[in-house]
């Protein structure tokens, strides 16, 4: 029982600060609709949505290569930041392109 306190205690740490890391990810994405699930992963990367606002942590993945997996996963975005900067129009209309 013991060993496994560590383990439980990690656990708990993790789901407290899981709101947290939603609503503070490397890149935002505000879909165009709603979005049906509270989650979803583009790839390898676990996004979190609250509010109408998805969010996830920083990834390998180019940030244009990222927004198209988002918009393949929820559809067209009204925005999309990466580190607190906004894709401007033209790169978000080139990101939307690819939406399903």
């Amino acid at each position: 029982m013991i060993r496994f306190a560590p383990i439980a205690a990690v656990a708990l740490c993790l789901s407290a600060a899981t709101p947290a890391l939603a609503q503070s990810g490397h890149y935002t994405a505000t879909p165009a609709e709603a979005p049906k699930k509270a989650s979803f992963i583009t790839q390898t990367t676990v996004w979190k949505c609250k509010d109408g606002t998805c969010a996830a942590p920083k990834s390998t993945m180019s940030d244009k290569v990222m927004c198209e997996r988002v918009v393949q996963r929820v559809g067209a975005l009204s925005t999309f930041s990466v580190g607190g900067t906004a894709f401007d129009a033209e790169a978000l209309a080139a990101c939307n392109a690819r939406a399903k």
